[in-house]
């Protein structure tokens, strides 16, 4: 996850012109509203290196409990910044981000990630692990790998660029071993995603990449490196998504790739910008993966403002969303530089005009925040701006009706009764339904017209398959309410028949 966008242009500076999108917007029913919890060097979590598990535990909970107040419905957690484990899990040693050791496992133990996937599913938020691939390490010091790290035991598959060591990618053992890392953990815990970020080969530095001697051992076939390395990254991607498929269905896989794919003056089907480009600088075919199915959703990080000369976050939402191929577009959103004092960012609608921009293309389905401490910190005001306007009102994750689609049988016996100034609501299943994993409660005012597809309707949302009641404290006579049932893939069912609530 890039802190800052890498542009290979000298920018114009000055301040650009807004557009100023006030028009009002009813939040959609479905919207994937993400967040990034960054752990590498501590950004998001835990706040510091070595604390006791009960104060890193205390820590994501007021994490979760603060984007659950802000609508949020999917976290985006960082398991695996460089060949190590925030997850008990692994044949990868633990990371230093947790206890300040590496290999060292917090003390008292606890499993972090299935610690996170229960409580963000509490909170009726998916979890998607996050996973760099080919970092290996932050910087070159050998107190910050443990004996056992895979640079240490198998030097053979690494090179060194920049201050940092990364996996070869050209290697088919490395391929594999990346590979069956991620699927211990798609096997092992109950995901719902299995997240990349922007990190493929390294960000261009001064030097050339140190793999010309794996080309000529692996590249036959290739005229040109660059094709080759990009065939790399393109196999991985490929092998993966299959093998994720195959074990679960129902876990999604999603990558954040950088906000440009190619520039138009390089690729006819490239964009209207002139910036660094994921498809050159990071061997990364974004593009390709989308269409060829490999990606379940992709989530470009466009951290520029409108207008921006080499990189218009205007032209790059059209560009994402033209080239969807019918999967979904998350628009990767830049919350941390809401404060610069630099073009665009001047003004503190930037933010918000973007998220409505993005909702009035049909083919985008949502946003994700770059990070969990910009949002928490409500830079610019920004999380306020979720509350009491955006995320008002509760969501649905997108449907993604190629991984499967259900419709789970209604609840039935739905009961509302007023005792102790609460409605205390019950309902039933004649026989035990297979495909529930949640379910959806409906509220609505005396006399109105029962409708689902309203979100300011919902009060609320569970991922728990068990619940069988709920008590609403805010009910006032004669409202209905309904219920419906959602599967593991948030497909929904159909209502149950209304129950009016009578105070007598």
């Amino acid at each position: 996850m890039r802190l800052l966008p890498c542009l290979t242009l000298a920018l114009l500076l000055g301040l650009f012109i807004i557009p100023n999108i006030t028009n009002a917007q009813t939040p959609p029913k479905r919207e994937f509203r993400g967040v990034w919890i960054a752990t590498v060097q501590n950004i998001d979590w835990p706040s510091k290196r070595g604390l006791a598990s009960g104060v890193q535990q205390q820590e994501l909970v007021q994490i979760l409990n603060e984007h659950e107040k802000s609508g949020i419905n999917a976290i985006m957690l960082q398991i695996r910044p460089s060949a190590d484990a925030l997850y008990a899990n692994s044949k990868e040693p633990w990371s230093l981000f947790l206890a300040g050791k590496p290999g060292l496992a917090p003390q008292p133990f606890y499993d972090p990630l299935k610690f996170a996937i229960d409580e963000a599913h509490k909170r009726a938020m998916e979890l998607h692990a996050w996973f760099n691939p080919y970092r290996a390490t932050n910087d070159l010091a050998d107190s910050n790998v443990s004996a056992n790290h895979i640079t240490r035991t198998h030097p053979e598959w690494f090179f060194t660029y920049g201050s940092k060591k990364y996996f070869n990618p050209g290697l088919p053992e490395v391929r594999k071993y990346i590979i069956s890392i991620i699927m211990d953990v798609v096997h092992r815990y109950d995901i719902d995603g299995v997240h990349f970020d922007d990190y493929f080969y390294p960000y261009p530095g001064k030097d050339k990449l140190p793999d010309t001697t794996t080309y000529a051992q692996y590249g036959t076939g290739f005229n040109d490196i660059n094709d080759w390395r990009r065939h790399n990254v393109d196999t991985l991607i490929h092998v993966l998504s299959d093998s994720i498929h195959a074990a679960k269905k129902h876990v999604k896989f999603g990558i954040s790739p950088f906000g440009i794919w190619r520039n138009l003056k390089d690729d006819p089907n490239g964009s209207v910008s002139n910036g660094l480009s994921g498809y050159s600088a990071l061997y990364a075919d974004a593009r390709r993966w989308t269409q060829a199915g490999w990606v379940d959703y992709v989530n470009p990080q466009i951290y520029f403002p409108f207008y921006y000369p080499a990189a218009p976050y205007e032209k790059l939402l059209e560009w994402w969303s033209n080239n969807a191929f019918n999967k979904h577009v998350y628009i990767g959103q830049a919350v941390y530089r809401a404060m610069e004092n630099r073009e665009g960012w001047r003004d503190k609608q930037q933010l918000p005009n973007q998220v409505r921009a993005l909702r009035k293309n049909a083919r985008v389905q949502g946003s994700v925040y770059f990070s969990s401490k910009s949002v928490t910190d409500n830079l610019a005001g920004f999380q306020d701006s979720l509350r009491a306007n955006f995320y008002k009102y509760p969501a649905l994750l997108p449907q993604m009706i190629w991984l499967g689609e259900s419709v789970p049988m209604a609840p039935s016996g739905l009961k509302a009764v007023y005792s102790n100034s609460k409605a205390q609501l019950t309902w039933q299943y004649s026989k035990r339904p297979a495909n529930v994993y949640g379910y959806v409660i409906y509220r609505f005012k005396a006399g109105e017209k029962v409708d689902i597809y309203k979100p300011q309707n919902i009060i609320k949302i569970s991922f728990d398959k068990t619940l069988r009641s709920y008590t609403d404290t805010t009910a006032s006579n004669g409202c209905k309410y309904v219920v419906t049932a959602l599967d593991r893939l948030k497909n929904e069912g159909y209502p149950s028949k209304p129950a009016v609530l009578k105070i007598r």
